[in-house]
């Protein structure tokens, strides 16, 4: 079996475009055209062409086209054919190329149709917006995906190969044959997000018919006694992920997943939830490489529709489909830990959703007995449905046809409102015993259980379902003192995955500190970004990050983060989604004397606030956090820690920029290979290197030997767009993604009228 990957020389509405390609990135925004859970975008149809030559020689074999993921309603055709047809757009599928013109030119298409809206929840990008990869196959050979590794034992280790025709493997010397075989692995490493060691098998079914597998030979294991790796407890510090890529749109790039994962795991994940489809290849394999534990999620929406033209309407014909394919793909990927069916389904509390449900977790277990299955339950949300009040419900035309809500619908926000207004309080909303009737059936039948905001029925648990497993699935961020505390106290309660670790584009404004006015929830026109993330679009962590890792006991030191000091005597709004919005920085241009609001983190007993060496007060620590509130001044603020003992046991401290601000183009690698997608941060700083929250520039980026692929800010109410080239620092900070060329020098300059700056990167 050959792979080719066939991203390059297409066409998108006749523009030549390279893939992964998101079209709606690039749509001009508008009040009109969509609502705020699309960010505003519009939607439309987009026809991708790719015009090649079939070699002679493939006659007599088997080619297919993996599509790795189209949103959505892909129509895909060859030599005016029509092949197959792919509502989701969240799964990848193969299709194989009957009617080939070997030795001539054939014209590949794929249209994708994603005009109506609204159709999701989020911003969901229109298009092919991952990889297109090409497989030319032996007749009765093997394919992509059919040969599946699993780990028996772990000591000794022993991996068990499965294939639908006979195959030769070879692992670390050790060989074996036939089309179910285990082989014995001596002193195996095992894989774990503290030690992800991959092994690779060479497959080979025949003469020359090979491929090879990374996998990672690792146990799981489950019980109310928690959550075991290779026999290990484990708890899960989780955060929420959508698929978008930031600035990038939907399109997905292997090096920006695995830089999302990277810097997910510095600071102090070791779990992701994708949130709510199966998560992209690309960051599967590099939470393989990196050791990142993954909750990987099949739908948000089963038969009741939660936007107009959702996925509801597809869910009874292709739920089978997709979730087979989610399970085939994500075999062989040690991180993936969890198979997740849903994402805050009310259907479960009827009989037909509870069957629905049953079904889904008996396929996901006959297609994989080794991995728990469970599903982001929200509890209040299956008790309105049991009793009559679903949020997400449709209802039914005679005849069982389905009567869509009214085309402006928009149920999420319905429920956003009713959250909004609830608050932290939903977090007990499944505590009654009529809630706990209703949702025990579907919650039994899951092998571990998630709860979407209802930490209140943890401690309930021990005697209420003393053989239920649970995780928080989604949690407020600012929750996550009190939640982790009862991690670490119930053995059956195995982790906390928070909403939402990452930034994202659409649910505009759901997570916003807010200084322009307005309810915390709808926010309006230009609205672009949830606003939820610990971590922002452009991949920079907040208060709120450091203060989850301190929590996690990840930090040595104290942490100090600072609420914006440039909005003085403006009331804030905040979102329940979100705990702070203090940042790491202490360099305010303009804001002397203004109130600042100081937020310490430290898992010791008591801190001290010095402001340019002198202090302004000691305070206790609870819950890991002190707050002092203070007058801003340029220089620099210190925070030190103390034990019980009066002790000081760590300190640390943020400074000013000082001398005349500049551009600074600062390049995450030194170099980079032809083709390879690099980013560079691009700051307002001072002479010092720091960066300036207060002196905020609308910069262009240009740049020469490579691509400019996106540039922008984590700006999360703007009318400028990322494909532009322009756009306005937020906070001192903005990003450009750049493409590299075959050779050479890429040279990125960032500039406004006054100031620029440049760097250089080698290709080589």
């Amino acid at each position: 079996m050959k792979q080719i990957s066939f991203s390059d020389n297409w066409t998108c509405n006749g523009k030549p475009v390279t893939l992964p390609h998101d079209a709606q990135i690039s749509e001009k925004r508008g009040a009109d055209v969509s609502n705020g859970g699309h960010g505003y975008f519009p939607g439309g149809v987009y026809t991708y062409e790719k015009a090649f030559t079939a070699p002679q020689e493939w006659e007599g074999k088997d080619i297919l086209i993996e599509f790795e993921g189209v949103y959505k309603n892909a129509t895909v055709s060859l030599n005016g054919k029509e092949l197959c047809f792919h509502p989701y757009g969240y799964t990848g599928f193969f299709v194989e190329l009957d009617g080939l013109n070997y030795g001539g030119e054939n014209t590949l298409t794929v249209v994708a149709d994603n005009s109506k809206l609204p159709n999701s929840r989020w911003y969901s990008g229109s298009g092919i917006y991952r990889p297109a990869w090409l497989y030319v196959c032996e007749k009765g050979g093997l394919r992509p995906e059919s040969v599946k590794i699993s780990t028996v034992s772990i000591d000794p280790a022993v991996v068990k190969i499965e294939s639908p025709v006979s195959v030769k493997a070879e692992v670390d010397g050790i060989c074996g044959e036939g089309t179910s075989f285990e082989l014995t692995i001596p002193d195996a490493r095992l894989w774990s997000d503290e030690t992800p060691t991959l092994y690779t098998a060479k497959i080979t079914a025949g003469e020359g018919d090979t491929m090879e597998i990374p996998f990672g030979i690792r146990q799981i294991t489950w019980s109310n006694k928690g959550l075991f790796l290779n026999g290990k407890e484990t708890l899960l510090r989780g955060g929420c992920v959508h698929h978008d890529s930031g600035i990038l749109g939907a399109a997905t790039y292997a090096e920006s997943e695995e830089r999302r994962v990277r810097i997910l795991k510095e600071n102090g994940f070791n779990a992701i939830r994708s949130a709510h489809n199966p998560a992209s290849k690309a960051m599967l394999e590099a939470c393989d490489r990196l050791g990142m534990y993954v909750m990987d999620e099949t739908f948000d929406m089963w038969y009741n529709r939660k936007n107009p033209y959702d996925y509801g309407k597809d869910f009874e014909a292709c739920w089978e489909t997709d979730v087979t394919s989610m399970v085939e793909r994500d075999f062989n990927h040690p991180s993936v830990i969890l198979y997740s069916i849903g994402n805050e389904v009310g259907e479960p509390a009827e009989a037909k959703g509870l069957e629905y449900g049953k079904k889904m977790i008996e396929l996901c277990h006959r297609l994989d007995p080794s991995r728990p299955v469970t599903c982001g339950s929200n509890l209040m949300i299956m008790g309105r449905t049991a009793k009559g009040n679903a949020l997400y419900k449709d209802g039914e035309q005679p005849g069982g046809e389905q009567k869509p809500q009214k085309e402006n619908g928009n149920a999420s926000l319905a429920f956003n409102i009713m959250a909004s207004f609830i608050g932290s309080g939903m977090n007990k909303s499944g505590n009654s015993r009529q809630i706990d009737e209703v949702t025990t059936p579907f919650l039994d039948s899951l092998d571990i259980a998630g709860y979407n905001y209802a930490s209140g029925r943890y401690p309930l648990e021990e005697k209420a379902h003393p053989n239920r497993v649970v995780f928080g699935s989604e949690t407020f961020p600012q929750d996550i003192w009190k939640n982790w505390q009862m991690v670490k106290k119930y053995p059956y309660l195995v982790g906390d995955f928070m909403w939402t670790s990452w930034d994202y584009l659409g649910e505009a404004g759901i997570g916003a500190w807010s200084y322009t006015g307005g309810m915390p929830f709808n926010r309006p026109y230009p609205w672009l970004l949830a606003g939820a993330g610990v971590i922002d679009i452009l991949g920079v962590p907040d208060g709120s990050c450091k203060y989850t890792a301190t929590v996690w006991g990840l930090e040595q030191n104290p942490v100090i983060a600072v609420k914006p000091v440039n909005h003085p005597g403006v009331r804030v709004s905040k979102s329940i989604w979100r705990g702070t919005n203090a940042i790491l920085s202490w360099s305010w241009a303009g804001c002397e004397g203004n109130k600042a609001e100081v937020e310490v983190y430290s898992d010791q007993s008591q801190v001290e606030l010095l402001i340019n060496g002198k202090s302004v007060g000691r305070k206790k620590v609870k819950e890991c956090k002190a707050l002092f509130k203070v007058r801003y001044a340029p220089g620099t603020v210190t925070a030190v820690a103390y034990d019980a003992s009066g002790r000081e046991t760590g300190r640390s401290e943020l400074s000013s920029a000082t001398g005349p601000f500049g551009v600074a183009v600062r390049p995450e690698k030194t170099e980079a290979k032809p083709g390879e997608i690099v980013y560079v941060p691009v700051n307002i700083e001072g002479g010092n290197g720091l960066v300036e929250s207060n002196a905020d520039r609308k910069l262009t980026v240009t740049v020469e030997g490579g691509e400019l692929l996106a540039f922008g800010s984590a700006n999360p109410c703007t009318e400028e767009q990322y494909h532009t080239g322009c756009f306005t620092t937020y906070y001192g900070r903005a990003l450009a993604i750049v493409r590299a060329g075959e050779s050479g020098t890429i040279t990125i300059k960032a500039a406004d009228r006054s100031m620029t700056g440049t760097a250089e990167i080698p290709v080589k």
